[in-house]
């Protein structure tokens, strides 16, 4: 089979993605505030400073990570780069992280709708199993919900500061801690850095920079663009509303400590009330509380998919059992999906409190970072001046102590985090048993001949005077027309079959795998294969994996610059049109004018 290139479409711009990265970076403050307070009481304003400067800090190391891996800079594609070992192991802290996000989301939300504290554990194991069942039919993109509630919530922010101005304390009360303690409760509320990961993952579809191209892609740019905002306000707004929380009379803090899972809401009844009576307080609060838990419940049902789709693309790279890649009827992988509901309400059994929760939190989201950010830093293959490899490295190391200081003082999430690491390794052990693979170490030198043998281009594109791409989902009388045309224009006939993964991974890769192991795609590229040696005409086999099958025959097509298109009729049944959309409708409209398409049957 030849080797074909595929790109995936690169349609989003900075706002989108910086809304997209609001959606899952900017719902921390919704519990750091309430975390840093329960911790440290008045005394916390230091602790969130030094959260927000750190946020700030790991926002600039990842434009820098995001230009140096445009196709994708998660920490599982990053850390590849350097061992597939080291790749598996930010995975699976990436995993532990996306757990507890989807556990502690959940949780926070019905806090912010003030559920009562005896149901909403029951509420949020139901909230994690409904989200469940709905990405059984498909996954769904809450993108949309966090583009649309992200200025509501700068609002919130900006609304909130504004009116708690005439009411800010100058003298702050500071009770003096220790050095130690001090920095054990900065450790206890690094959540601010949840998040960040997300846009990472993106940048595989960010649009590029004016100037780059499809082979050589850069968004450093665009990266910039969508970062800088979205670390400002989410640095600068908790900072105002720490603030404002501080300046809160020291008479209130039994209720400040007992609000602590809703403290943004808190403080917003507080100043609405002083500033516009308590019929505004009840009403601003009410409005506080739907937009935050909304944002948080969008961000359960991204964990999720992220979770299924991190636990998919593991599993196609060979690293996890081939059973997670099995799908239902509806393009979902089985295993994965039941994997990323059951974890988090694990995990919720297991602790049953939203403290319990945050502890296990920060230990997966700093780890994940660590090897993300040494990995890159110590990557001297990357493009980056001595001064921002420098930052990085010294942001890895204040990571590590913070990570370090997390296993010390946190045992319950130094034993979840191992036991995610155990189980984990123990299968990629035993997936690569059964394959039959082993580590050997050999020198530098072979090494080097092995990698030029490896990646030495043995196919080329054939010559011919067209280039004919038909679509199939079947084998139809399309086929046989193809044929037909093929035989007349004297042309090359590429034979494409997509399958459709509905998996919602940023960092997802449509690379081709095996068309041999898929039954549907090997009846129809075998029999396209005996008709081209029956007739003589050359025949090349192509297949991939997509969410949109439209976006991959487009990009094909443009990327062979195929001479006719042709499409086979869909066998959709009018409810998946509805879902999904029509395929020839979508390529029809995305297609270059250059290239003639033709729907057959």
């Amino acid at each position: 089979m030849e080797t074909i290139e595929f790109h995936r479409p690169r349609n989003l711009d900075w706002p989108r993605a910086a809304a997209l990265l609001y959606g899952d970076w900017g719902t921390s403050k919704a519990y750091v505030l309430g975390l840093a307070f329960v911790t440290s009481g008045f005394s916390s304003l230091p602790i969130i400073l030094a959260v927000c400067s750190l946020t700030a800090l790991v926002g600039a190391n990842y434009v820098v990570i995001c230009r140096c891996f445009p196709e994708g800079g998660g920490v599982y594609s990053s850390a590849r780069s350097q061992s597939r070992l080291l790749a598996i192991i930010g995975a699976l802290l990436l995993v532990a992280d996306l757990t507890v996000t989807a556990a502690l989301s959940g949780w926070a939300a019905l806090s912010y709708l003030e559920v009562p504290s005896q149901y909403v554990l029951a509420g949020t194991i139901t909230v994690i199993l409904t989200v469940g069942i709905l990405n059984y039919f498909g996954p769904r993109p809450s993108g949309s919900l966090a583009v649309i509630l992200a200025a509501p919530t700068i609002l919130v922010v900006v609304v909130t500061f504004l009116l708690s101005v005439p009411y800010l304390s100058m003298q702050l009360p500071i009770h003096k801690m220790g050095i130690e303690r001090t920095w054990s409760s900065f450790v206890s509320v690094i959540l601010a850095l949840s998040g960040v990961e997300a846009i990472a993952n993106l940048t595989g579809i960010l649009k590029l920079d004016k100037g780059s191209s499809i082979a050589r892609p850069q968004i450093g740019r665009t990266a910039f663009k969508a970062i800088l905002p979205v670390a400002i306000e989410v640095s600068v707004g908790t900072a105002l509303l720490g603030w404002a929380m501080l300046s809160i009379p020291e008479e209130l803090s039994q209720e400040m400590f007992r609000r602590g899972e809703d403290m943004i809401r808190f403080i917003a009844e507080f100043y609405g009330g002083l500033a516009l009576g308590a019929t505004f307080s009840k009403i601003y609060g009410f409005a506080v509380g739907i937009i935050f838990s909304l944002l948080l419940f969008s961000a359960v049902n991204t964990a999720v998919t992220a979770l299924i789709g991190l636990l998919f693309i593991t599993a196609r790279d060979g690293e996890m059992p081939r059973a997670f890649l099995r799908l239902n009827s509806h393009g979902v992988p089985i295993a994965p999906l039941a994997i990323a509901v059951a974890l988090p309400c694990l995990v919720l059994i297991s602790t049953n409190s939203f403290e319990a929760l945050a502890g296990l939190y920060a230990i997966g989201v700093v780890g994940a970072i660590c090897v993300n950010l040494g990995s890159c830093s110590l990557n001297w293959n990357l493009t980056m001046n001595l001064s921002e490899r420098w930052i990085m490295f010294i942001t890895f190391l204040v990571l590590v102590a913070v990570e370090l200081t997390l296993a010390r003082t946190k045992p319950d999430a130094l034993f979840f985090v191992l036991c995610v690491l155990v189980v984990g390794l123990s299968l990629r052990a035993y997936v690569q048993k059964l394959s039959g693979l082993r580590t050997v170490t050999i020198s530098r030198e072979i090494a080097d001949i092995a990698e030029s043998e490896e990646i030495e281009k043995v196919l080329r594109f054939r010559a011919a005077s067209q280039r004919i791409l038909v679509c199939l989902r079947g084998v139809t009388s399309a086929l046989e027309f193809a044929f037909d045309e093929a035989l007349l224009r004297r042309a090359e006939l590429y034979v494409l079959y997509v399958r459709e993964v509905v998996v919602l991974y940023p960092g997802m890769h449509t690379a081709p795998s095996r068309w041999e192991e898929d039954p549907q795609a090997s009846v129809i590229l075998n029999t396209a294969l005996g008709m081209g040696k029956e007739r003589g005409i050359s025949v090349v086999p192509v297949f991939a994996s997509a969410a949109a099958p439209a976006g991959i025959i487009v990009d094909l097509a443009a990327t062979l610059g195929a001479d006719f298109l042709i499409l086979g009729s869909s066998n959709r049944s009018t409810m998946d049109k509805v879902l999904k959309g029509n395929v020839a409708s979508q390529v029809a409209a995305n297609l270059p004018d250059s290239i003639p398409i033709l729907i057959y049957g």
